[in-house]
């Protein structure tokens, strides 16, 4: 399992966002974060890291590599919890490629 990171811990800017908006929340703190690079703050060490984009690469990997092995054993505690993960990650890359969740969503949305 992978060590917990504050920014998927429930440190978005307001503890009510409805279910539907969670993802431009976090989208936002992350772009805050990246803008401001807080000291003590895990996302934005990834925006400074040494390795640079390498760092949230293999981090993707990382929640990637836990995700499948959860779906396998059936563990659908954690597939979420490190789903979440991935999320957030692939999130940061987002912001460092300097894209956004409209980015996304038009993509899914010209797949339909």
């Amino acid at each position: 399992m992978s060590d917990p990171d504050p920014e998927t811990a429930g440190e978005t800017e307001s503890p009510d966002v409805p279910p539907e908006a969670v993802l431009d929340e976090l989208f936002a703190t992350i772009e805050s974060r990246k803008a401001e690079l807080p000291e003590g703050s895990y996302t934005a060490s990834l925006f400074t890291h040494e390795k640079g984009e390498n760092a949230v690469l293999e981090k993707i990997g990382e929640e990637s590599t836990e995700a499948i092995l959860a779906a396998k054993d059936d563990d659908l505690d954690e597939l979420t919890y490190e789903s979440a993960d991935l999320v957030y990650h692939l999130l940061v890359l987002f912001a460092m490629k300097d894209l956004d969740l409209d980015d996304l969503r038009e993509e899914l949305r010209d797949r339909f």
